[in-house]
């Protein structure tokens, strides 16, 4: 059945269907010139090219053009002025065989209100300038040279077949080669067009005379450009695809090099936030061990420091505030360096960690919120410690000719912020000449054991530690293989924050 001859109509300025070929083939009558939507017309009921019926609307995040698989296909804006109306958009089609939808708009006002989330791409005219500034230099635009064999004089093997195929689409707006002052800047307009609509891809359009300023336009921001001289279905079809899958995957690549570089800060952050030892003068040796259970992190709920004070005695902590978040990692800093002022300024025992207390009770989040602690001062001879628990398990002593075994810890206070008005005794120990202290949070003693539910538990840890000091293993061996067997009895990493530290004295210090 032959089409209807279409009667010619005028198109108003912000609507704009796909012209004809230009040439003796455009005056046939083999099909029906398509129709873009108009300015104001809702997409929801906007008519489908193809069919003439309305077609669904293309949903997307606010700012992000739909995907082109979406079932309305790709939305190109035109943005153009020649008074002449030498600019022939012909019939174009997506990947998938479907119309690619065109809007056009004659200013950058229009542009403004024209450019909604449904549009993909934005074929620019450079010879458009900003309101209140003449015309851009450069060549006059040529009149639209048809035929199916045209192409760009710059073709060096892009998708497109046209320009450099270099542009970024996240460079900034105003680079490329800055205008010499006092010279208008020819791509201005392009600037600010990538200032309205920085997640859309973006084609420029200039002749093909002025083939350097196409290339600039790459620089500054540009997917591609093109000759307006030689556009035609095929050509411009395959550069607004090319378009928006570089812009989208430039978008990708630039969300993935912002998560580096916030792993990468957040990594010197917490590298920022590990303790420091304050040990100057001492002669104690000082090893410590720490495996945050969050993947990837540095920095977890269990924190430690150990400081000397003017007076000779070192003062050591371990500590651990329940779960295994950010929020319970940055509760355990300030804990940590509260711990390190409150030391440093005289205090230690019930009334140290009565204003622990106080400071947790300030600055968590919940409640329910508690941790456990472990503080021992150890006096300026080495020989004698104070030793004080929180709710945490008590350290484990190594001395010669003796058995590893647990301090006492019949005599510790419950964990800070369970109870108000909680007293936290501190109880002497004699430690003798030569001894390893090894403090340790509820991560070490938590792992499994072979199958089941079975944890190894604080005799186990115990039993674990005296195997490796019978094989020699001391300091931070002694450490460092008690970590790791722990870990291979778990079958793998612990879910639990781990930390250890062991100080020592050795004979003769």
């Amino acid at each position: 059945m032959p089409a209807p001859v279409p009667r010619p109509r005028a198109v108003p300025a912000v609507e704009s269907g796909p012209a004809m070929d230009s040439g003796p083939a455009a005056t046939t009558t083999d099909r029906a010139p398509m129709r873009a939507p108009v300015t104001g017309e809702d997409p929801v009921t906007a008519p489908d090219p193809a069919t003439g019926r309305p077609s669904a609307a293309v949903t997307a995040a606010p700012g992000v053009p739909a995907p082109a698989a979406s079932g309305g296909g790709l939305s190109l804006l035109v943005i153009e002025d020649d008074p002449a109306g030498s600019l022939g958009i012909p019939e174009l089609l997506d990947a998938a065989g479907k119309p690619i939808r065109i809007r056009t708009a004659r200013n950058l006002t229009e542009a403004e209100r024209l450019l909604t989330d449904d549009v993909h791409c934005i074929l620019l005219d450079l010879a458009l300038a900003l309101p209140g500034a003449g015309r851009p230099r450069g060549p006059a635009p040529a009149p639209t040279a048809g035929g199916p064999a045209a192409s760009t004089a710059t073709g060096t093997g892009t998708p497109t077949g046209t320009g450099t195929g270099a542009g970024t689409g996240d460079t900034a707006t105003n680079g490329g080669t800055a205008p010499k002052p006092g010279a208008p800047d020819e791509l201005a307009t392009l600037k600010h067009v990538l200032r309205l609509a920085p997640r859309h891809a973006v084609l420029a359009l200039t002749t093909s005379g002025d083939a350097e300023r196409g290339a600039e336009a790459v620089r500054v921001g540009a997917q591609d450009y093109l000759f307006r001289d030689e556009l035609d279905a095929r050509l411009l079809s395959r550069a607004i695809r090319y378009a928006v899958e570089r812009k989208r995957a430039d978008a990708a690549q630039r969300k993935l090099t912002e998560s580096r570089l916030r792993a990468q800060e957040n990594a010197r952050l917490e590298r920022g936030l590990l303790p420091k030892p304050l040990l100057d003068g001492s002669r104690l040796s000082f090893a410590a061990s720490y495996r945050p259970g969050r993947s990837r992190a540095l920095l977890g709920g269990d924190f430690y420091d150990a400081v000397r004070t003017p007076d000779g005695t070192v003062h050591a902590m371990i500590g651990d505030v329940c779960g295994h978040g950010p929020d319970e990692a940055a509760l355990g800093v300030e804990l940590r360096i509260a711990w390190r002022a409150l030391t440093l300024a005289g205090l230690c025992g019930d009334e140290l960690l009565s204003t622990l207390q106080q400071v947790l009770e300030h600055e968590r989040a919940d409640e329910e919120i508690f941790a456990t602690l472990c503080t021992v001062d150890i006096a300026p001879d080495g020989r004698r410690a104070g030793l004080s628990l929180a709710g945490h398990p008590s350290p484990l002593v190594v001395r010669p000719g003796r058995l590893a075994e647990l301090l006492p810890y019949e005599s510790g206070g419950p964990a800070l912020g369970l109870l108000p008005r909680a007293r936290w005794p501190r109880r002497q120990v004699d430690l003798g000449g030569t001894w390893s202290l090894m403090l340790y949070t509820d991560g070490l003693i938590e792992g499994r054991i072979g199958v089941g539910n079975q944890r190894l538990g604080q005799d186990g840890m115990v039993e674990l530690v005296r195997r490796q000091l019978a094989a020699g293993m001391r300091g931070e061996e002694l450490l460092e293989r008690t970590v790791t067997e722990v870990r291979d009895l778990n079958g793998g990493d612990l879910t639990d924050d781990v930390a250890v530290v062991l100080l020592g004295r050795e004979p003769g210090h």
